[in-house]
């Protein structure tokens, strides 16, 4: 097996994040995409999807070049009936994380752990019925519960909770962080609301002042190298012994996030990206065989760019720009 390859920035690859559709049976107001419904259940991949096979073969491959981490995302991933039979077919060397809405977590959540899923990431915004449905315009609020219940005792443990902190939400945060500070094995994920994914920049907050105000009330804060995140450490010194962690997932005109980046991204349909917010450096994996998987991985670690710093570089006024020496950039579509 091979080292990691390393991008011209000296940023090493070894996580990949794997879409394995875009559809979603929810339709939250922070999402570029629009969702499907409640009633939809698990289905076939579509003809547009990656088959089980193609996600297969694409890991096989990164995993002689070092990459040791995979994390199944969507829309919703657990839309797909073959799920199961991904992640069993997932290489072992492999630490395999998931996001979902949970709603979809009861029943299935100890087959998933089962098939060797490690972790997984549920999406809750709030912690209110009718706040939680405004948001996800949704009424699945009971069944996100049970599948973060069911995810616990699953094993799948410590169950990151995912909250988008926008004018919506923010009002949310506290008792967010006092319910992960008061319930074993599970943990916060604060998301910087990101303005371009919807159009709406006056729903953006200052996510400066969530750090400021975790930073008071916490007990301890560390710094993970990913993506130079902070975790604080919130309700150790309880009686009780229960505490929770919570992190800050702030990329927003962040240069020192970008510049600890180590994943690729896959879209569903078999297209490698360098970064989740760009879309003109797409690269499609051809036929999916293993010999352009490869050439394809290769060329999408090479051209590799931090998304802010770099490709979005700030101008004398303090706006960030498009850097003109990336404009025409090769994508799918040429």
């Amino acid at each position: 097996m091979a080292g990691p390859l390393a991008d011209d920035f000296g940023r090493e690859v070894t996580g990949v994040r794997i879409s394995l559709t875009d559809r979603c049976n929810f339709d939250c107001v922070y999402c570029h995409n629009e969702g499907l419904g409640d009633t939809r259940g698990p289905m076939e991949p579509s003809e547009s999807e990656m088959s089980a096979d193609d996600v297969v073969r694409f890991l096989e491959v990164v995993e002689g070049y070092g990459v040791d981490a995979v994390k199944f995302t969507g829309g919703e991933p657990m839309l797909r009936q073959d799920l199961e039979e991904i992640i069993e077919r997932t290489p072992d060397s492999m630490e395999v994380s998931m996001t979902t809405n949970g709603t979809f977590l009861p029943g299935r959540a100890e087959d998933l752990k089962a098939a060797g899923l490690d972790r997984v990431n549920v999406s809750q915004d709030a912690l209110d019925p009718d706040d939680f449905a405004e948001v996800t315009k949704s009424g699945a609020y009971e069944k996100v519960l049970e599948g973060v219940k069911a995810a616990v005792d699953a094993g799948l443990d410590p169950v990151k909770l995912n909250m988008v902190v926008f004018t919506h939400t923010a009002g949310y945060v506290e008792e967010m962080v006092e319910h992960v500070a008061d319930n074993e094995g599970l943990q916060l994920q604060l998301i910087q609301y990101m303005p371009e994914l919807t159009g709406k920049p006056e729903w953006n907050v200052d996510i400066g002042r969530v750090h400021d105000w975790l930073a008071e009330k916490a007990d301890r804060v560390e710094r993970r190298e990913m993506h130079d995140r902070k975790r604080y450490f919130v309700g150790e010194a309880s009686d009780d012994g229960t505490g929770g962690m919570v992190e800050i997932v702030d990329p927003v005109e962040n240069e020192e996030f970008c510049a600890n980046c180590g994943r690729v991204r896959v879209t569903h349909e078999g297209y490698l990206k360098g970064c989740l917010n760009r879309n003109d450096d797409l690269r499609s994996m051809g036929e999916m065989s293993r010999e352009e998987i490869a050439e394809t991985f290769e060329e999408v670690v090479a051209n590799r760019v931090p998304y802010y710093g770099e490709y979005l570089v700030e101008s004398e006024d303090g706006e960030y720009e498009l850097n003109e020496k990336y404009l025409g950039t090769p994508s799918a579509a040429d």
